[in-house]
C-alpha cells in the first residue's frame, strides 16, 4: 500500500512554517554568529557550514522541546531536525496517534546524535531503545541523553556488537516493540558518500570542502549501501514476527522499492506500506511492514 505523496512537511511538524531567527537567537545566543540576510532579504544561515547547521539544530531543539544540551562529536552526522521530525510524525500516524510510555520504539543505529529518541520522547512521550554499534557514538549518546532528565527515563541505549545485525543482541527474549525505525547508511562506499556530499554542497551554493552534515562509515555508507543493508534487515525481521508490530526504515532511492517489496513477500510480511515524504525539493519515503 502506497500512501499519498505529501507536498511539504507533516502537518504536525513544528518547523513547517519556517524559522523565527529572532526568537531562536534569543534562546540560543551563539546562533547569532551564523545568521545573515540571504538573497531574498530573509534571515538565514549558510547550510554548507557545519558549525552553522549545528548551532541552528541546538536552537531548534531548545525552542521546540526545551532540550538544552544537544551536541555531537566532531565528524559525526549532524541531522536536519525538520526532516527527522517528519519520520516521527508519520510513525505516530501509523500508530493512530498513540502516545505515552507504553508505546515502545527501537531506533536501529541511534547514533551519537540520538535525534529520533529525543524528538519521539519529547513529542509523544514514547519509550525508546536506541541501538548503536560505534563505541564512541554509543558512549556519547548515553551521556547526552542523561543530560536531559525530563525524558532520559524514557530512553535506553544498547550497544550492538555486530554491524551485520539489526535486531539480534538488542531485542531481548519476550520483549515487545510497537515500532522499529532506522535511517540506514545510504551509500555503498566512502567515495560515493563524498560525491553525494559535494552534490549537496553545490545545491546549497556552498564552497566548503567539508561535510556539511558530517557522517562516517556506518552513518553514511556501508558495503552494499542501502540496498544490501535494508534487504538484510528485512530478512532478519522475520525472526521477530510477534515481538514487533511495525518494522520501518527510511528509503532514499525509489528504484530500490521493488526489490524490497519482493524481499518482504518472500519473508511473508502480511502488510506493506510505503509512506512518501517531502522536504522542499528532497523526496524520501518510509518503508513499513508487519507480520501481524
Amino acid at each position: 500500500m502506497r500512501d499519498g505523496i505529501k507536498n511539504g512537511l507533516h502537518v504536525r511538524n513544528r518547523f513547517s512554517s519556517g524559522y523565527d531567527f529572532v526568537e531562536l537567537v534569543r534562546l540560543s545566543p551563539q546562533l547569532i554568529a551564523f545568521v545573515k540576510v540571504n538573497a531574498y532579504g530573509d534571515q538565514s544561515i549558510d547550510f554548507a557550514n557545519p558549525l552553522a547547521v549545528k548551532a541552528l539544530n541546538q536552537a531548534l531543539l531548545k525552542q521546540a522541546y526545551g532540550l538544552d544540551h544537544w551536541d555531537i562529536p566532531s565528524g559525526f552526522l549532524c541531522p536536519p531536525i525538520p526532516g527527522r521530525s517528519d519520520y516521527i510524525h508519520y510513525l505516530a500516524d501509523l500508530l493512530s496517534l498513540r502516545q505515552g510510555p507504553s508505546v515502545r520504539v527501537l531506533d536501529v543505529g541511534a547514533g551519537a546524535n540520538g535525534i529520533y529518541p529525543l524528538i519521539g520522547a519529547s513529542e509523544y512521550g514514547w519509550s525508546f531503545v536506541g541501538s548503536e554499534v560505534d563505541p564512541k557514538a554509543f558512549e556519547w549518546g548515553v551521556k547526552m541523553i542523561a543530560k536531559h532528565p525530563s525524558i532520559s527515563g524514557l530512553i535506553e541505549y544498547r550497544q550492538q556488537r555486530s554491524s551485520l545485525d539489526s535486531f539480534k543482541g538488542i531485542i531481548k527474549s519476550g520483549e515487545r516493540f510497537d515500532l522499529t525505525m532506522c535511517n540506514p547508511p545510504f551509500h555503498a562506499s566512502a567515495a560515493e558518500a563524498a560525491a553525494g556530499t559535494q552534490r549537496k554542497l553545490r545545491n546549497l551554493g556552498g564552497s566548503n570542502s567539508g561535510l556539511n552534515f558530517g557522517g562516517r562509515a556506518g552513518e553514511l555508507w556501508c558495503e552494499g549501501g542501502e540496498l544490501a543493508f535494508t534487504k538484510r534487515m528485512i530478512a532478519q525481521s522475520a525472526d521477530y514476527p510477534h515481538q514487533v508490530l511495525w518494522f520501518t526504515t527510511l528509503v532514499s532511492k525509489s528504484a530500490h522499492l521493488s526489490s524490497f517489496e519482493r524481499a518482504l513477500v518472500k519473508s511473508k510480511a502480511s502488510e506493506i506500506k510505503i509512506i512518501e515524504m517531502a522536504q522542499g525539493q528532497k523526496k524520501s519515503r518510509i518503508l513499513a511492514w508487519t507480520f501481524q
